[in-house]
């Protein structure tokens, strides 16, 4: 028998029956199967806790090769740091990505009004899977609100004081940016992308770079929860096959499954500033691999057809 965690995780590799469920999960969170089946604790808005003073939130980051993003991110919560929130930064990396480390423990000594620091190195198979850290996260958070996030976001100036102006009084199950100004594909010879490789200095991103684009439910980087959903729900707990590890980055569909175990696709709110860098390269595939370069020529086709 495999040895589960509290958590619901194992070490042990996803049998292929793993692989047929989470096919028919995918169908399930389309909408055709009742979601109450699924999850033990579905949240019902009117129950949950409102604050109006002192919100604590949680922002948890995942990172896997994108030391070269990252750095953008933990410099723009140096640099623009709430004014009036209680910010917690959770990080979840592997030792195995030395830049990753390497650029964490140079950010670990510095002081930040307002910001917690917090990185969470993890097996590698466990950091792979997207869900099992964010379900840690949830499950363990003391925030009023948490914020599933990715490393290639950059929080600039006066979007986390908006946020806190925006999450009082707020009694909602999920909550979501309604636009980010987002950059076109940028290759590795960037120089916003290559000033970032090996750094650890502060860096300024160069904001003539971004468009905005408008997002209509609550995906991916853009998934903020109420604290008491995520302490109750975690982040699919309930659903097994999501909690068991990977040994290659997959696409995360468990964004969809969150949504659909909540009831909600979320309510948009408005934050300025809010950017995201999107990069043709992908930390999580085998550089010149096959699969690399069909994801490469994907994202171009896709990214050419949004911003037409």
């Amino acid at each position: 028998m495999p040895t589960v965690n509290s958590d619901n995780t194992t070490f042990d590799k996803a049998t292929p029956l793993d692989n047929i469920k989470e096919v028919l999960l995918r169908f399930a969170a389309s909408g055709y199967f009742p979601a109450s089946a699924f999850i033990k604790n579905q949240p019902v808005k009117s129950e949950l806790p409102v604050v109006h003073d002192n919100i604590k939130l949680e922002i948890v980051t995942h990172c896997w090769n994108y030391a070269r993003f990252f750095v953008y991110q933990l410099s723009s919560l140096v640099k623009y740091p709430p004014t009036n929130m209680q910010l917690r930064f959770t990080v979840f990396y592997s030792e195995e990505d030395v830049a990753t480390a390497k650029l964490l423990q140079h950010f670990q000594t510095l002081s930040v009004p307002n910001v917690e620091w917090n990185f969470q190195p993890l097996p590698t198979p466990l950091l792979l899977r997207r869900a099992i850290g964010r379900n840690r996260a949830a499950k363990q958070t003391k925030a009023d609100w948490v914020w599933f996030a990715d490393c290639d976001m950059v929080f600039h100036e006066n979007c986390l004081d908006t946020l806190e102006q925006l999450l009082k009084g707020r009694q909602e199950i999920l909550l979501f940016p309604d636009t980010l100004l987002v950059t076109p594909l940028l290759t590795e010879v960037d120089p916003m992308i290559s000033a970032g490789k090996d750094k650890t200095e502060l860096l300024e991103v160069d904001k003539t770079k971004f468009k905005p684009r408008k997002f209509d439910r609550a995906t991916g980087a853009i998934q903020i929860i109420h604290g008491e959903v995520a302490r109750n729900c975690g982040y699919c707990a309930d659903l097994a096959v999501y909690q068991k590890p990977k040994f290659h980055w997959t696409k995360t569909y468990e964004d969809r499954a969150v949504r659909w175990l909540l009831g909600t696709q979320g309510v948009p709110i408005a934050l300025p500033n809010l950017l995201l860098i999107r990069h043709a390269e992908k930390g999580r595939y085998k550089e010149d691999s096959k699969v690399s370069v069909i994801r490469k020529t994907i994202r171009r086709i896709k990214s050419a057809l949004i911003n037409k």
